[in-house]
């Protein structure tokens, strides 16, 4: 017999389920019948549902829980019985008297089993602890994919501890295969929080974004809240699946639940949303970097330290300065003090993208450092002296480079590195050298890159001699050559016209097991066109693209250079529309490269043309674009245009350079024409 429980009456849809196993192969059949097939009884009006639990009185005394749920038509007279019984083996039309129903009631009837899902002597503390002591094999015994679902909504029911419920979750996912629905998931998530057990969650939401294809952002909030209401649940849970999306490299599904986030009102936090702007960083997304920053501060997020000068480096990176220097203000409003990083992350971004006078900008910015009582640092003074040696001035460089010592801050193999380069690119061989020879002797080794840096100095310097025996000294230290020691070689045979001994290296090269880059290649096509050697270029040209290696903006430079010169700009141009075919983006030295060869074969109206196609490209002529047409103008003895053309680069403000001076001595003052432009180039030397 079974016996009810319990009754109520609720708005709910009635279940169907496909089967009901229960611990009596007879009964189960009766049941299934039951389920399948009841519908008797008629009534008319409103749809009202009523749900009655069963428990069965079994032989072996075990107790099974039966859930009936019954759809009436009508608000008419309800049942008014608290307790009824069923016969094991019962006839359909028994059900309704039972319960106290009329004949004519029109009622439909469904069942399902709310505990034991394979046997009587299997239920939920059995279930418990198999899976606390991760007894999976004999777990499975008792469970199907058909009912696994319902041994999860039993864990729930029962107020299981959550990190049980975990276990059996992400078992029985992986062992029948199943997706379990977004609400089970949000219960999950729910009670784990519950218990402030974040850890799991971090690690749960990690593979749900991983794997999750199914659920939109949208849907998730909107369980997450239908699944409970705590604020501060839903706000964690949010804040970790943000955290979970960045670090799965997801960053537009992080901006979506950072947006829906503040359409909700949920509470985010620096924990998650500084690795989403560092994200935004990496991939240069300023514009999103700007907007997160705003709205953290419009939310009242709790902002940190690390959120200021994440912004900061992303708007020094593009070369924001002046709204960087706004966020170091925000900074200091909030009441927070701006540490080293934060003064090192804005003189790297006046070191590398400041214009003219950065240099000083840069100093100003670490004498309000130190005058903040914040010490500069290593990394302070690399970055000042990495300016000042890409500014050209290594001797500013070594003043700080001793300054830095005085200090009694000690040099590192990048400090060293830096000004060797800086050196070598001046001309300072000797000194350089001495650099090498102090690092050795304060026991620093010199590395891959030193050695680079003083073979390109000696290379420049056409020093043969001094080359080789800096790449003796490499292998006698155990150094291995790179790609770019092989390209600084090969480059240097190149423009002394040695292409033999140039390929040759190439051999070595790939022997080596070093796989040529496209500049190796741009240095051997350069060498070959220098040669005139244009088939033997086509065919290296031919061989770097068979290997994967795209040709560059530099290539076509090389390539149009060398037409240029052979007379052909007509080919040069047919170059430049390739280029545009292939998304690469001409550079001035294109364009003026290409003017100089129209000027060359006297065809100013094309140079003019170029010169159009440059300007609607939004690159403005420059000093050297002037100095190609003014010299153009004057080879074709039209003195009165390059007289215009010079007033014309004054107006604009460019400043003359010695190519200037030279081209209006030779080819104006020489030739017996005075400029007309208010005495700015009658001082030009060698003029009388």
């Amino acid at each position: 017999m079974l016996k009810l429980l319990s009754f109520s009456s609720c708005r709910i849809h009635s279940i169907f389920p496909s089967g009901i196993r229960t611990g009596s192969s007879v009964s189960n059949a009766t049941f299934l019948q039951v389920s399948n097939s009841f519908s008797v009884f008629s009534r008319k009006t409103q749809n009202l549902v009523r749900r009655a639990l069963f428990c069965s009185d079994t032989s072996d005394g075990s107790e099974q829980v039966m859930k009936f749920e019954v759809k009436e038509s009508e608000s008419g007279t309800q049942s008014k019985c608290s307790s009824a019984f069923l016969p094991t083996d019962p006839r359909t039309e028994d059900y309704p008297k039972e319960l106290g129903w009329e004949a004519d009631d029109r009622t439909e009837l469904s069942v399902s089993i709310l505990t034991s899902p394979t046997s009587n002597s299997f239920g939920i503390p059995l279930a418990i602890e198999l899976i606390e002591k991760q007894h999976w094999l004999e777990l499975k015994t008792h469970i199907t994919d058909s009912n696994a679902t319902t041994l999860l909504q039993q864990l729930f029911d029962s107020e299981a501890d959550p990190i049980i419920i975990l276990r059996y979750f992400n078992w029985s996912q992986k062992q029948f295969n199943i997706s379990y629905t977004l609400e089970l998931t949000c219960r999950l998530l729910h009670s784990l929080a519950s218990v402030k057990k974040y850890s799991k969650i971090r690690s749960f939401l990690d593979g749900f974004v991983k794997k999750n294809e199914n659920h939109s952002n949208s849907s998730f909030f909107h369980m997450l809240s239908m699944c409970s209401n705590h604020f501060c649940s839903n706000s964690i849970i949010i804040d970790m699946l943000l955290l979970a999306y960045v670090q799965n490299s997801k960053i537009h599904m992080a901006i979506e639940v950072f947006d829906r986030a503040g359409d909700y009102g949920f509470k985010l936090s620096a924990l998650s949303c500084n690795p989403l702007l560092y994200a935004l960083v990496k991939v240069k997304k300023v514009e999103r970097v700007e907007y997160l920053y705003k709205e953290m501060i419009k939310r009242r997020i709790e902002v940190n330290l690390f959120t200021f000068n994440i912004v900061i480096n992303g708007l020094c990176k593009v070369g924001k300065l002046n709204k960087a220097r706004d966020v170091i203000e925000d900074l200091k409003a909030w009441g927070i003090s701006p540490n080293v990083v934060t003064y090192n992350t804005l003189i790297d971004g006046y070191c590398k993208m400041g214009k003219v006078g950065k240099m000083n900008k840069a100093n100003a910015i670490l004498k309000e450092m130190v005058e903040s009582k914040i010490c500069p640092n290593e990394i302070t003074y690399n970055i000042l002296i990495d300016g000042f040696c890409k500014d050209e001035n290594v001797s500013a460089a070594m003043k700080v480079f001793q300054e830095m010592r005085r200090q009694d801050l000690k040099p590192s193999v990048i400090t060293y590195n830096t000004l060797v380069n800086g050196l070598c690119n001046d001309g300072k061989l000797d000194e350089a050298c001495g650099l090498r020879d102090e690092m050795l002797s304060l026991g620093l080794k010199p590395d891959i890159v030193t050695y680079n840096a003083l073979i390109n100095g000696f290379c420049k310097k056409k020093k043969v001699r001094e080359t080789r025996e800096l790449v003796d000294d490499i292998r006698n230290r155990g150094l291995v050559p790179n790609v770019i020691t092989y390209n600084t070689l090969i480059d240097a045979y190149c423009k002394d016209q040695m292409m033999e001994k140039a390929f040759d290296l190439h051999r070595v090269m790939l022997e080596s097991g070093i796989s040529p880059t496209g500049s190796t290649y741009n240095c051997l096509i350069a060498g070959l066109c220098r040669q005139g050697n244009m088939e033997g270029a086509r065919k290296l040209l031919e061989e770097m693209q068979d290997k994967g290696l795209r040709a560059d903006v530099v290539t076509y430079n090389i390539l149009i250079d060398a037409l240029c010169r052979k007379g052909e700009s007509r080919k040069a141009t047919r170059l430049l529309n390739a280029m545009f075919s292939m998304g690469l983006s001409p550079t001035h030295l294109t364009y003026n490269t290409l003017m100089d060869g129209y000027c060359r074969e006297g065809n100013l109206r094309a140079a003019l043309n170029v010169r159009s196609q440059m300007e609607k490209d939004r690159k403005v002529a420059n000093i050297v674009t002037y100095n190609v047409l003014i010299n153009g103008y004057c080879k074709k003895g039209k003195l009165e245009e390059a007289n215009r053309l010079l007033n014309e680069l004054l107006e604009r403000g460019l400043v003359p350079n010695q190519n200037t001076y030279q081209v209006v001595r030779e080819e104006m003052v020489e030739k017996g024409f005075l400029p007309d432009i208010e005495g700015h180039l009658y001082n030009v030397p060698g003029s009388s």
